[in-house]
């Protein structure tokens, strides 16, 4: 992989030329900053900017004023190699709490083994409907222990939405469900998102995790993408590895409440 032809694609296709990745959502293009305003229970925050030192704290104090006057939080999305090189610097400066750092990483969908299963007596359920997502949540809820109330809210109204955008899926054992995850796909992009992916902490180490991958792989190549990207925690981050993905670059969510 050409990891620098690859991030710049990436930065054009998900950040510079983002869509809104719900019913209800808006992206808006602003000063050399593109930033997205949720629906009720969305997400809020800065995707790309392209700044220079002289501007970037006038373009940071724009976006507090704008959210603040929409009375949201909202979360600068800074990437590793975003500029000035002290944009993280200047947000702490400017009262944005940084969040723990993931690292993006990106696979071509032609150069992974997409035959991976779930074990033994664990089943894949596609989710479409409420009770589908009520399973999803309680995992989240189980796995990462934060709140799901606003991805319950989202992933409900993408599912429901008319766009066909967004794959969820929850792996149960027997009725107990034990791991979940969701993929969004942008159309006319190269890449699917691949989210949530988490399991209950007395089901990890048997492969789920890695089964659900390869479950929304194998549709985001059906489908026509040719990557798939994660914001890899540093659990996740070897499970990936060694599937085929590869780190291209830092992320840190700064939100401003």
């Amino acid at each position: 992989m050409d990891h620098v032809a690859v991030l710049a694609l990436f930065d054009r296709d998900m950040r510079e030329d983002a869509r809104p990745d719900g019913p209800g959502a808006r992206v808006e293009r602003v000063d050399k900053v593109v930033r997205q305003v949720g629906a009720e229970h969305g997400w809020n925050g800065v995707i790309w900017s392209d700044l220079d030192g002289p501007g970037a704290d006038a373009a940071i104090a724009g976006q507090v004023r704008y959210f603040g006057k929409l009375g949201r939080e909202f979360e600068w999305k800074l990437y590793g190699h975003d500029k000035p090189e002290n944009l993280g610097q200047r947000l702490r400066d400017a009262g944005f709490v940084a969040q723990p750092e993931e690292t993006l990483m990106i696979a071509e969908l032609g150069d992974l083994a997409l035959d991976a299963q779930p074990p033994e007596g664990v089943r894949l359920l596609p989710v479409t409907d409420r009770a589908g997502v009520d399973l999803v949540a309680d995992v989240h809820e189980q796995a990462f222990g934060t709140d799901s109330t606003r991805m319950r809210h989202q992933l409900l109204a993408q599912l429901t939405g008319d766009e066909d955008n967004v794959v969820a899926v929850v792996a149960l054992a027997g009725d107990e469900p034990v791991s979940a995850a969701r993929m969004e796909m942008v159309p006319g992009a190269r890449f699917a998102g691949l989210w949530g992916g988490g399991t209950v902490e007395s089901w990890r180490g048997r492969g789920i995790y890695r089964a659900l991958v390869a479950h929304r792989a194998r549709v985001a190549a059906d489908r026509g993408y040719r990557y798939v990207q994660v914001d890899a925690s540093t659990q996740s981050r070897p499970v990936l590895a060694r599937l085929g993905f590869q780190p291209l670059t830092t992320t840190t969510p700064y939100v401003y409440e």
